[in-house]
């Protein structure tokens, strides 16, 4: 009798949703990596209103042993709200759209908000990140778990959403833009006929859309990064939070801004890689 021969299972990563998930994922993971410092200088910047050079100086004195302190909270963010961006659209995407037909512009949007919302619910690692970056806790908080269970056992765990509000405006209508703006930026660029060439337009229109969705809500990043360096006390409204930031900063919207232009750089290299990475990936998996 011919015996049957059983295929032993290999490990893969499936086509469809799972593919998205992994590669979305995976890109956020090679942007932290690259841009850990660059969003370093950019907080000190949003949380004290200092020049690029100060930010620097800043950093300096605190020593090139804590310049990658923080970076676990942001790195475990980041690869899940990308994966929760590009894989979770893209399943609400298939589920909302009649069969055999392309999503709308309804459906679409309707996805990418919900997958910024979605991506709201990873609050904590936002707000661990900025205590763990703010020099004033450096010695009150030693390390991402260390913070966690402090803030939780201090004050419970509604500290680890404070900073929620300003998250919850960012995230959705930059998913709708980001999501529904990628492909047609992309396609009125030059037709590429090479790998790089290829790969250059995913990152241009990637970083470019990334680049100005960043200027556009930076001023909800200045906001997020003071209620979250607080720990403790009442949870003040983000109208009177901003109201005494406009105070400070001499009710100046130039110097709300200030660091912006770090920011748009950032946000170009960030998002640019982040587009290039996911889309060599699918093509490759």
């Amino acid at each position: 009798m011919a015996e049957k021969q059983q295929e032993s299972p290999e490990c893969e990563i499936p086509n469809g949703r799972g593919k998205q998930y992994f590669c979305g994922g995976c890109a956020g993971m090679v942007n932290i990596m690259v841009t850990f410092p660059v969003q370093k200088v950019l907080f000190r910047q949003q949380l004290y209103g200092l020049n690029t050079t100060e930010a620097i100086r800043q950093l300096q004195r605190d020593g090139l042993r804590t310049l990658y302190r923080g970076l676990l909270p942001p790195l475990l963010q980041k690869t899940t709200s990308m994966a929760i961006m590009f894989g979770f659209s893209n399943d609400m995407s298939r589920m909302l759209s009649r069969p055999g037909s392309s999503p709308g512009l309804l459906t679409s949007s309707m996805t990418a908000v919900l997958a910024g919302t979605m991506e709201a619910s990873l609050t904590p690692f936002e707000r661990i990140q900025t205590l763990l970056q703010d020099q004033r806790h450096h010695v009150q908080f030693k390390n991402t778990f260390h913070t966690f269970r402090t803030l939780v056992r201090e004050n419970g765990v509604s500290e680890l959403y404070r900073g929620l509000v300003p998250i919850l405006l960012r995230n959705g209508p930059s998913s709708v833009l980001f999501l529904g703006l990628r492909g047609p930026i992309r396609n009125s660029l030059p037709q590429a006929e090479t790998y790089a060439g290829q790969l250059a337009s995913d990152f241009i229109s990637g970083g470019l859309l990334g680049a100005t969705l960043g200027f556009l809500y930076y001023p909800l990043n200045v906001l997020k990064a003071r209620k979250q360096s607080k720990v403790g006390g009442d949870f003040e409204s983000s109208l009177k939070v901003m109201r005494t930031i406009w105070t400070e900063r001499g009710g100046k919207l130039s110097h709300l801004y200030r660091g912006v232009h770090l920011n748009y750089h950032r946000s170009l290299l960030s998002w640019g890689i982040t587009n290039a990475a996911y889309e060599i990936l699918m093509k490759v998996m």
